[in-house]
C-alpha cells in the first residue's frame, strides 16, 4: 500500500488473479478496496484490461442479480445493529460468557455466605481465567460454525481478535469488579492476572489455536494455583500483590507475541 490507496502493482496484480502477490499483500488490498471507492473503480478497470473474460463473466452475473437486488427491502435497523454487533460478538461467545459471569456470581455467593475456603476469595481464586472461556470461544474452529467463513473474510486478523477479546472483558470484567467491591478484594489483585492471562492465551494461541491455549492455561492455574488453595486453604503466592510485577511482565510478554505474530490469525494463518 502506498499513501492512501493501493498501488498500481497490487491492483494489476490483484486483478491477474493475485498469484503473483504475497498473502498478506492479498488480505491488505481485499481490506483496503472494502473502503475506498477509487481503488474499486481503478480494480474495475484493470480487471476489464487485465482479465476480459472475467469482466464478461462479472457483467454477465451481475445482469442477472440486478433485477432480484431491486426488489429485495433494505436492511432494517434492527438487522443492521445485529451486523455491527457482529463485529464485536459471535453467538458462539454466548453460553460460554455466560458460564464465566455465572461462576462469578457463585464464587460471590459462596464468600458472601461464608463457605468458601476461609480466609481466600473463591472470586479471587477464579478471577485471572474466567475470561478465558469467552476468549476461547470468541476465535476457535471448533466453537464457532462460522469459523471458516469469518477467517476468510478480509477483515478477518488481530483487529477481529481483539474485537472480540476486548467484548469478553467488557463483560466480565464489570462482574468481577462488582463482586470484587462486595467480597473486599481489590482489583488490583485480579485485574491484572486477567489481563496477563488474557493476552498468554492470545499469544499461546497463535500457536496451538486459542481453545487449545486457553484449555492449557486453565489447566495449569487449576493445578498449580487452584489445588494446593483447596488442599491449605491459604492464598497462592500468585495470588499475593507481591506477584503483581510478574504479571505485568506476562502482560506485556504477552502482549509484544502477539503484535509480533499478528499474521497468524489470518485466515492464511489462523491456528486450528
Amino acid at each position: 500500500m502506498s499513501g492512501e490507496h493501493a498501488s498500481t502493482r497490487m491492483i494489476e496484480g490483484y486483478a491477474r488473479g493475485g498469484t503473483h502477490l504475497a498473502a498478506d499483500e492479498v488480505w491488505a488490498l481485499e481490506a483496503h478496496l472494502e473502503a475506498c471507492g477509487p481503488c474499486r473503480d481503478r480494480l474495475t478497470a484493470a480487471v476489464t484490461a487485465e482479465a476480459p473474460a472475467v469482466a464478461e463473466l462479472v457483467a454477465t452475473v451481475w445482469s442477472g442479480l440486478e433485477p432480484r437486488l431491486a426488489d429485495t427491502a433494505p436492511l432494517s435497523r434492527r438487522r443492521h445493529r445485529r451486523a455491527r454487533l457482529s463485529r464485536w460478538l459471535t453467538p458462539a461467545m454466548v453460553p460460554w460468557l455466560a458460564m464465566a459471569v455465572g461462576v462469578t456470581l457463585l464464587a460471590l455467593l459462596l464468600d458472601l455466605v461464608g463457605t468458601g475456603l476461609g480466609e481466600v476469595s473463591l472470586v479471587l481464586l477464579f478471577a485471572p481465567v474466567l475470561p478465558v472461556l469467552g476468549v476461547a470461544a470468541s476465535w476457535s474452529r471448533g466453537l464457532d460454525p462460522a469459523y471458516e467463513l469469518t477467517s476468510a473474510a478480509p477483515r478477518a486478523g488481530l483487529d477481529l481478535v481483539l474485537r472480540r477479546t476486548a467484548s469478553v472483558l467488557a463483560l466480565v470484567v464489570p462482574a468481577l469488579l462488582v463482586a470484587g467491591w462486595l467480597t473486599g478484594v481489590t482489583a488490583a489483585q485480579w485485574l491484572l492476572p486477567c489481563l496477563a492471562f488474557t493476552s498468554a492465551t492470545l499469544a499461546l494461541g497463535g500457536v496451538v489455536g486459542v481453545a487449545r491455549a486457553a484449555a492449557a492455561l486453565a489447566g495449569v492455574w487449576a493445578a498449580v494455583v487452584v489445588a494446593p488453595t483447596l488442599v491449605t486453604s491459604r492464598t497462592a503466592v500468585a495470588l499475593e500483590t507481591g506477584s503483581l510485577p510478574v504479571w505485568g511482565v506476562v502482560l506485556a510478554l504477552g502482549t509484544a507475541v502477539v503484535i509480533a505474530r499478528r499474521g497468524a490469525y489470518s485466515a492464511g494463518g489462523a491456528p486450528r
